[in-house]
């Protein structure tokens, strides 16, 4: 079962980070839960769950709304 993660993030910046996460082939999946607010869900396999922690961290402060 995958693992989900909603965060909030400036609806501007959602390609942005849709780019980033694809370059990690296989690490998650990225859907939007309401486009104009920016919530997002990252459902993510529960072996994943340091890495992407590590990285949300790294890119909170460029994609935060």
């Amino acid at each position: 079962a995958l693992q989900s993660l909603y965060l909030r993030i400036n609806p501007a910046r959602y390609y942005y980070l849709k780019f980033i996460l694809e370059a990690y082939d296989g690490l998650c999946l990225l859907s939007t839960v309401t486009g104009k607010r920016g919530c997002v869900c990252i459902r993510y396999p529960k072996s994943q769950t340091k890495t992407i922690y590590r990285l949300l961290s790294s890119l909170a402060g460029t994609v935060k709304s």
